[in-house]
């Protein structure tokens, strides 16, 4: 069953693939999304992470007089979006750039303050999908996983070239992995891995028979983490969302699509941080230490995509969805809401 939100009523080497494959790129939760975003003030949206272009084209449909500016670091969604969003004109504006860089692409379009920010963590079909960018264990390709084609360091250098004690924090930190130490030493004994087959038998076989049997593909967690190091997912994220709550407009309204429990924890602890400001008062006393809170959230918990749409799409499955406004005197927009249980 759909979580309510319960709280909106109280108060890569060379990378292949061309933007076509794009084509069926399907947002997630992405009635959601527009709706949140669609309850912002007037002013500029920033959807970080613009992929294939599905949220983007979903905000800019519901609102004629919205502009948008959509990053991604690779080069091949970026062509994708550009494609998809043409018929927007100047009102989409697309940036090949690194999400933990907000506050420095905006700045250099002369944008100081914005109404939204959308932050989808997930990995696209098209990524997983094209062996040649190594990200999947289930097709063999050399081992590569970089979002961004021209960085330096790739999953190869991240399996070749850590210390065991450090693949071991790796495995931990982004697959959560119970069994990370027998891991890293089968790695570390199995170098050099050129390829994700080769990872992958590594990986297999260090983990129990008992444990293979069940959770979905034995490899599946640590190409999780592998990929999370390559890409430096969770220090971007906590970069991006420093930078998105600073620069958002009272009212103005950001938005995080999770899909892995580490990603979420700290989605949870920043929006929970800027609610109390930090404050470390008893909470049954009035806040004397001088916290200051910047946001206000508009769900306790995390919206969970609905059984229809995990069935036409296994990938949202575990997708978690968090929100939050920016404190402050909000101007007053009409209600475009179509669903009672969003703000």
């Amino acid at each position: 069953m759909r979580a309510p939100f319960e709280g909106l009523l109280m108060g890569s080497g060379s990378h292949s693939g061309s933007h076509s494959e794009w084509t069926g790129h399907v947002p997630v939760m992405a009635d959601e999304v527009a709706t949140l975003l669609g309850g912002a003030p007037e002013g500029l949206i920033v959807d970080a992470t613009v992929g294939g272009g599905g949220h983007s084209e979903r905000v800019l449909e519901g609102d004629p007089s919205r502009r948008l500016v959509g990053l991604d670091r690779d080069p091949v969604a970026i062509a994708a979006a550009r494609a998809r969003l043409v018929r927007f004109g100047d009102r989409a504006d697309l940036v090949l750039a690194n999400f933990s860089n907000l506050a420095r692409v905006l700045t250099s379009r002369g944008s100081a303050a914005v109404a939204g920010v959308l932050v989808d963590l997930g990995v696209s079909s098209h990524q997983f999908d094209v062996p040649e960018r190594g990200f999947s264990y289930r097709t063999d390709a050399r081992l590569d996983m970089r979002m961004d084609p021209t960085a330096a360091r790739s999953a190869w250098d991240v399996v070749n070239a850590t210390t065991s004690a450090e693949l071991v924090r790796i495995l931990q930190r982004g697959g959560e992995d119970r069994f990370a130490s027998r891991i890293a030493g089968a790695i570390v004994r199995s170098r050099p891995l050129d390829t994700t087959s080769e990872l992958s038998e590594a990986v297999v076989g260090a983990i129990p028979a008992a444990a293979r049997r069940g959770g979905g593909h034995p490899a599946k967690r640590s190409f999780q983490a592998i990929r999370i190091e390559v890409n430096g997912e969770l220090d971007a994220l906590r970069a991006v969302l420093d930078q998105a709550a600073a620069l958002l407009v009272p009212g103005g309204r950001l938005v995080v699509l999770s899909y892995h429990s580490g990603e979420d924890r700290i989605v949870k602890s920043f929006m929970l941080r800027q609610e109390t400001g930090g404050c470390t008062c008893p909470p049954d006393l009035p806040c004397a230490c001088g916290a200051e809170p910047l946001l206000r959230r508009l769900a306790r918990s995390a919206l969970r995509p609905s059984a229809a749409e995990t069935a036409l799409n296994r990938r949202a499955a575990s997708a978690r969805l968090r929100a939050a406004a920016r404190l402050g005197t909000v101007p007053t927009k009409p209600d475009t809401s179509s669903r009672s249980d969003l703000p």
